[in-house]
């Protein structure tokens, strides 16, 4: 059984967006029924408010040089660990998202009731609702090719925004590595090549922003940005 969840939120320059992600983080805390929630900001290479921002919110904050996403999740992760040293890495689950994205109130809930059936892992999916600064056939085609899937329940994809796995997975997996881009998906694969069960859900989803400005290379921002110049 769960008996404690992790929260990692990595974030390079993330002062405007951030107080909105952990105010939806703190509101899906308050539905885990006191079981305990420790939520780690990680400030990457930031050069602006991010670390007040989110110590005001009431986060642990853990500050690395790299701009990478992946040594960021990494650091958060070791955070949490830190702090529930005294559980079994099997009762600690590990959620992640980012600091441009809103959970809802159930995320938590669901992300521990995942666990407690016995997967190792979950990858939910995003949602975009703001749409603005683009051309109106982007949302079409992104929602055409996102809903591609094996089935109506299940999907390909993989969001450092939308991922949770218990500490006990994470550690056979080796964690994230340290890359710029793509940590979620390395992640994942190594999930898989250690036997996880990895249980892929539509049923949990998150709002993500549309933002042009990515903050890592060949991400969210820039696949957006690829489906607006297909269709200029």
């Amino acid at each position: 059984m769960i008996k404690a969840v992790g929260v990692v939120v990595p974030a390079h320059n993330e002062q405007s967006l951030l107080p909105a992600c952990l105010a939806s983080v703190r509101r899906a805390a308050q539905a885990l029924d006191r079981l305990p929630m420790h939520l780690v900001v990680v400030a990457a290479a930031c050069r602006d408010a991010t670390a007040s921002v989110a110590r005001r919110a009431g986060a642990a904050v853990v500050t690395i040089g790299a701009r990478s996403v992946g040594a960021a999740r990494a650091a958060g992760v070791r955070e949490v660990l830190r702090r529930t040293a005294h559980l079994d890495p099997a009762d600690v689950w590990l959620a992640t998202t980012d600091a441009d994205t809103v959970v809802p109130a159930r995320w938590l809930c669901e992300h521990v009731r995942y666990g407690d059936e016995g997967w190792d892992a979950v990858a939910g999916t995003v949602r975009v609702t703001d749409w603005s600064g683009y051309q109106p056939e982007v949302r079409s085609l992104f929602r055409q090719r996102y809903s591609a899937s094996a089935g109506p329940h299940l999907h390909p994809h993989v969001h450092g925004a939308n991922l949770g796995c218990s500490a006990a997975a994470y550690l056979r997996a080796g964690g994230f590595p340290s890359v710029p881009t793509a940590e979620d998906r390395a992640f994942v694969t190594a999930l898989s090549a250690t036997g996880s069960r990895i249980r892929r859900t539509r049923a949990l989803t998150v709002i993500t922003s549309a933002r042009r400005e990515s903050r890592v290379p060949h991400g969210f921002s820039d696949y957006l940005a690829d489906l607006d110049a297909a269709t200029a």
